[in-house]
């Protein structure tokens, strides 16, 4: 069983005195340092001058100044930037700015595993891997709970990493889910498998296969975005709460027998596991991560045209005017999506 730890193993005021410096202010960036300054941490938030993100983070009260002054202030630095610009940010705003004792963080693990992003031996290097989105982060927080969030240590130059880090897991809600040990190496490579084979590329094209069917079987396709779609979020809800039993008992014994009989069908147990462990394996070797790397310096041309391609599918324009009518009608904020 993987080592786990709760708030009453965290120490908030091992951040007592410290600055915390915030890269970015997206989904993960916008969470952390509100939590954190909620928490009662001194928090600042690094950003390019010019980001549209900088009268936001203003406007929720936070101290914001340009990346490389942020680095400069912070005792504790923590990377939430998109992992394609993480290294050439570190390397001309960050590194330059970084003390001895000061401790580097990230959300996720893949720049220091693929060392794009090589750290001074005298630096913490440390990670605090909320299990949500940015905005099931903040939410969860502003309701008394948390997202579960995973710690790992590369780098424990003080002695001291692993403080810090439940310290920041408590200060952003982390430690009310729990917290769990893990590594780098095994952060980085099962998040990317699990977004890749489960989360967003397995769930997407599920729902994208399924949704095809029933409309080129002739039936209405506001029918297929609800069969399809709609009701996933109701199931993962249940899973999420009680486990995939907790479906079971809430659902039809109908339906819970056409997941016995059909599930194997649609996703058949040695190709499916045959492909999964060719997509672990790029993911292993470093294929994967070449590839994202490459693609980003030669102009993203198969992942804008992937994007392009799928804002124009059926499934996405129908479900836009679905959505518009429900009892949520034209809300847009990520940070209500799991209420």
């Amino acid at each position: 069983m993987a080592k786990m730890y709760y708030e009453k193993d965290c120490d908030l005021s091992k951040l007592d005195g410290k600055k915390i410096g915030i890269i970015g202010y997206g989904s993960q960036g916008h969470a952390h340092a509100l939590n954190l300054k909620e928490s009662g941490c001194d928090v600042c938030v690094g950003l390019r001058p010019g980001s549209k993100n900088w009268a936001n983070a203003e406007k929720a009260g936070l101290k914001v100044m340009s990346v490389a002054d942020t680095a400069k202030w912070a005792d504790v630095v923590m990377i939430l930037i998109n992992d394609e610009v993480q290294a050439d940010v570190y390397k001309r705003d960050i590194a330059p700015n970084l003390e001895a004792g000061n401790a580097l963080m990230f959300a996720h693990g893949f720049n220091i595993h693929f060392k794009q992003i090589v750290p001074p031996a005298d630096v913490d290097v440390l990670m605090i891997a909320p299990k949500g989105p940015g905005h099931t982060v903040r939410s969860t927080y502003v309701n008394g709970k948390g997202v579960p969030c995973l710690l790992a240590v590369e780098q424990n130059a003080t002695g001291k990493a692993y403080d810090i880090g439940l310290a920041y897991a408590a200060g952003i809600g982390g430690a009310r889910g729990g917290v769990m040990e893990t590594t780098f190496q095994d952060e980085t490579e099962t998040d990317l498998f699990g977004e890749q084979a489960v989360l967003c590329g397995g769930v997407v094209e599920l729902m994208k296969l399924g949704f095809e069917t029933l409309v080129e079987a002739g039936y209405a396709p506001e029918n297929a975005y609800f069969e399809c779609i709609h009701e996933m979020k109701l199931i993962i809800d249940l899973i999420n709460k009680g486990g995939v039993a907790m479906m079971n008992y809430s659902i039809s014994d109908t339906a819970e027998y056409g997941e016995y009989v059909s599930g194997p069908r649609i996703l058949p147990y040695e190709e499916t596991k045959k492909n999964m462990k060719a997509v672990l394996t790029d993911i292993q070797n470093g294929s994967f991560a070449g590839k994202w790397i490459a693609e980003n310096k030669t102009g993203r041309c198969f992942f804008n045209a992937s994007r392009a391609i799928l804002a124009k599918h059926q499934m996405e324009t129908v479900g836009a005017e679905l959505r518009k009518n429900m009892l949520w009608g034209n809300d847009t904020d990520p940070d209500t999506a799991s209420n």
